[in-house]
């Protein structure tokens, strides 16, 4: 037997089925790889080869995406290879900042399925039969992208979908209300006919959007529903440390009977909201007297105008479309009642651009931390410097963080191009915007080695040694 398995070896790599390597290394145990005895175990995650095709140095041949370029979070996310136009108001999402959109995505998951929330995921083709029911294929105009398939039958690509969520809910005969209230989410590309798409992901004609409706057996109920997801979102945005302001607003074509918005202040801001510096009312301008000074809740506060983003949007819409499409539940007596609805939407990619818009400088991207795509990168010395034997700790440096800190695995990134000066690396990282960089250079090679870290989001430079910079790091929030 112990004969056996060395001739089986040389035969299949005399026919090239296996690759040509040492032999003796499978003749005890063929079954096993040949195991490698290197010192440390190479990086994985490498910046030369992370896809991030920068767009600026095409802009000046493309005039109409220059007369775009007013807005900061496109200019950055363009220029740090994030996303790339396709046509008016479409973007190619590239790896790392659907890397960063994925976690907004499940941090969003996490506040909606702590309240109780269901993901599905719904059709983004919908029946023109069911918003002509709704009345609202006519309502909605030139904003709604209608198409007509082979069959002559209309559709619509959905900018949001009340009338699918409640047919759905309506083909259930059998809903109790012991399953009220009952909040089913889906995060989906949304599509609007955009008549002047701009700003990048901040106005466009294809988007992405988490958007829940929630079904209560009573008005009471469905208040309570409503303030409930209200406080999931204040949450959202604490844990993103964006300072969002929750303002009344009109209900607009969804329509319902409450609404408010969760704005962005920002100059970019194409809102007007009203805000009281005496106490919390905060509106639209759209929803008050243009020339309206005195606060309405106070009395005595003045309201002061200000710009922001919109990035989430609620409404109460009571029975407007249960009414329609018939959604009802089994009451105590068993008969059949009217559920009273909500909607709450949140603009996932234009939170990431309002973040961006928001958080950054105009020389790169901050990130809130939850969103960065990789929170640390690592900088060994230049290839041929007094300091390249500081590249294998570098390496190392790697493996020690996502061995010792889980929380970090998948996210230490590692700029092998040493062919390439620390500063034009250090250029290239504050563009990007990772969190920490460490550099590796001469420090590290002491008696009592130190790491040079640069802590992006404060702007400050520490030298720690490997504890301290375990201790930094055991600090990052990650999802």
């Amino acid at each position: 037997m112990n004969q056996f398995w060395p001739r089986v070896l040389q035969y299949l790599h005399r026919t090239s089925v296996l690759p040509r390597r040492s032999l003796s290394a499978c003749a005890d145990h063929p079954a096993v790889p040949a195991s490698t005895n290197s010192r440390h175990i190479k990086p994985k995650l490498l910046v030369s080869r992370l896809y991030l095709p920068s767009t600026l140095h095409d802009v000046g041949q493309d005039t109409r995406l220059s007369r775009e370029m007013t807005c900061k979070s496109q200019r950055l996310m363009l220029k740090a290879g994030l996303i790339h136009p396709s046509n008016p108001g479409c973007y190619y999402y590239l790896p790392v900042a659907v890397r960063s959109m994925e976690k907004l995505m499940r941090v969003i998951d996490q506040e909606m399925q702590g309240i109780g929330g269901q993901k599905l995921d719904m059709p983004s083709l919908c029946s023109a039969e069911l918003w002509k029911k709704s009345e609202r294929w006519d309502l909605m105009g030139s904003e709604l992208l209608r198409l007509t398939d082979r069959h002559n039958i209309d559709y619509c690509l959905a900018p949001t979908h009340e009338e699918a969520v409640t047919t759905l809910v309506a083909h259930q005969a059998n809903v109790s209300y012991k399953q009220l209230p009952l909040l089913l989410y889906q995060i989906t590309r949304k599509f609007r006919d955009e008549p002047k798409p701009k700003f990048g992901l901040l106005r466009g004609r294809e988007f992405y959007m988490k958007d829940m409706y929630s079904f209560d057996a009573s008005e009471e109920a469905a208040y309570e529903t409503y303030e409930l997801v209200c406080h999931a979102y204040t949450r959202l945005f604490d844990r993103l440390g964006l300072r969002c302001v929750k303002v009344q607003a009109d209900t607009g074509n969804i329509g319902g009977k409450l609404s408010h918005e969760f704005q962005l202040p920002a100059d970019i801001g194409e809102d007007v909201l009203l805000l009281c510096g005496n106490c919390s009312f905060a509106a639209n301008a759209e929803t008050m007297s243009s020339d309206r000074t005195e606060c309405p809740q106070c009395k005595t506060g003045t309201l002061v105008k200000s710009k922001g983003i919109e990035v989430g949007h609620t409404f109460y819409l009571g029975q407007k479309y249960s009414r329609i499409f018939d959604a009802t539940f089994s009451n105590v007596q068993n008969k059949p009642v009217l559920t009273e609805m909500g909607c709450y939407g949140l603009g996932v990619t234009r939170i990431l651009a309002a973040a961006i818009e928001v958080t950054s400088t105009e020389e790169g991207i901050r990130w809130p931390g939850l969103l960065a795509p990789y929170q640390v990168c690592i900088l060994p010395p230049k290839k041929g410097s007094k300091e390249h034997k500081a590249v294998d700790l570098a390496e190392e440096l790697v493996h020690t963080l996502e061995e010792t800190l889980p929380g970090l695995r998948g996210e230490v990134v590692f700029d092998d191009r040493t062919q390439m000066t620390i500063g034009k690396r250090l250029m290239d990282a504050s563009r990007l915007g990772y969190p920490y960089v460490i550099v590796v250079g001469k420090g590290a090679l002491k008696e009592s080695p130190k790491f040079e870290v640069i802590c992006q989001q404060t702007g400050e430079t520490v030298f720690l040694t490997k504890d301290g910079l375990l201790d930094l790091l055991g600090g990052v929030e990650t999802v």
